[in-house]
């Protein structure tokens, strides 16, 4: 069952009413009103008592059969659509997976994300999905982490995560790791990269001086550049110039790699390597001096049927992102097997060995509280993406 905190808060008011001589009758009508079931002829919440009890007061309905799990994510702002998209997908893994186990409940972090977390945790929520920014996480980890409610986050931050807090975005360094180790074994042994000056580009350089240095590879230079357009063909041009290199990476956005690399190749052919940030972009293709370029990241074969499904639903397509939401709640499904409603969430559970499975494929968390993604390789043609090596189907 899901559920937004407006329809938590709209029940809590009627509740106190209801204390001040409204009749059952009335609120019945209500509560059938606010439910969502997610599916034909599952359960639904209870009818408040008939009589004023002692405990009785503002948030959700007492409820012994089903796990109270929040989801903190954006509705409103400019990331509303994004939040949207991922709170749509959960109520479509709940669907979709018949369970009678979870009633989830829609907290807008726009409104501040510490705030979301208060509320949800004094409704009683024993698990939190999201939120989706790394500040947020910062922000709500104090209070999960007080109440002993761990977090699900939707982040890719790695510097975020430990201590009650895990993250299920899709970390840059895994995708560098991966196409680095897959161009060495294809020969490739001498590297140069291209990264923009943020937080992505630096976490991208450093995961590719490791993984070429893990690949017994040569790494020949690393040339950065803000975001103009004259700094990135400088830079591009540099790196052109640099040496002896056979491969490349450009840890950038599919529009930027267009523009740098004709130039990267100016000096001679490259193999051009590129990250998760390509896998959106199907566009690609019609830059001849793409094709032939290698990116890891998940796998999208089980994505495209989560999408197709969504647009039917809801009339949209969803953001990418959106699969995160769905494979939270497959997670949670999984480990409710064997949580007992009203207690605290097994921890430990999101530590088994074999990991998990969801839409974006195989993951399991190591010690950190990051998720480590099972990754394919593909290559960019004319007519889109090829699958050249898959991800491993299991740990």
């Amino acid at each position: 069952m899901a559920e937004t905190s407006a329809e938590r808060q709209a029940y809590a008011s009627s509740r106190r009413q209801l204390l001040r001589g409204l009749g059952v009758t009335a609120m019945a009508g209500f509560l059938a009103a606010c439910q969502v079931v997610p599916k034909a002829g599952g359960p639904v919440a209870p009818p408040p008592p008939e009589q004023p009890t002692d405990n009785v007061g503002p948030g959700l309905p007492t409820d012994t059969d089903r796990h109270r799990i929040a989801l903190l994510v954006p509705q409103t702002g400019t990331n509303a659509d994004v939040g949207t998209s991922i709170a749509n997908a959960t109520t479509l893994a709940l669907l979709d997976t018949k369970t009678e186990r979870l009633r989830i409940t829609t907290y807008d972090t726009a409104l501040g994300a510490a705030a979301a977390a208060r509320q949800a945790v004094a409704d009683g929520n024993k698990l939190i999905l999201g939120p989706l920014l790394s500040e947020d996480v910062t922000a709500v980890a104090p209070i999960a982490r007080a109440a002993k409610v761990p977090v699900l986050s939707f982040s890719n931050d790695t510097g975020v995560a430990g201590n009650g807090v895990f993250i299920m975005g899709f970390v840059p360094g895994q995708s560098v790791e991966r196409v680095i180790s897959y161009s060495q074994a294809q020969g490739h042994s001498r590297f140069g990269a291209l990264v923009p000056k943020n937080v992505y580009g630096d976490r991208s350089a450093a995961a590719f001086r490791d993984a070429v240095a893990e690949a017994g590879g040569t790494l020949v230079a690393v040339e950065s550049y803000d975001r103009s357009a004259t700094a990135l063909t400088g830079a591009a041009r540099r790196l052109a110039n640099a040496g002896d290199i056979d491969a490349v990476l450009v840890a950038d956005s599919g529009g930027n790699a267009v523009r740098a690399v004709p130039v990267l190749k100016s000096s001679g052919d490259k193999q051009i390597l590129g990250t998760e940030l390509w896998n959106t972009d199907a566009s690609l293709g019609g830059s001849a001096a793409m094709r032939g370029a290698w990116f890891a990241s998940v796998s999208d074969g089980l994505y495209g049927q989560l999408a197709g499904k969504y647009r039917a639903r809801f009339g949209r397509a969803p953001y990418r992102l959106a699969s995160l939401g769905y494979d939270s709640v497959l997670l949670t499904v999984r480990i409710a097997r064997d949580w007992k409603p009203g207690t605290n969430f097994p921890v430990s559970k999101l530590m088994a060995e074999d990991g998990f499975g969801g839409i974006d494929g195989i993951f399991r968390f190591n010690n950190r509280g990051v998720a480590i993604r099972a990754l394919e390789v593909s290559e960019i043609g004319a007519g889109g993406f090829r699958v050249i090596d898959p991800a491993p189907a299991k740990w």
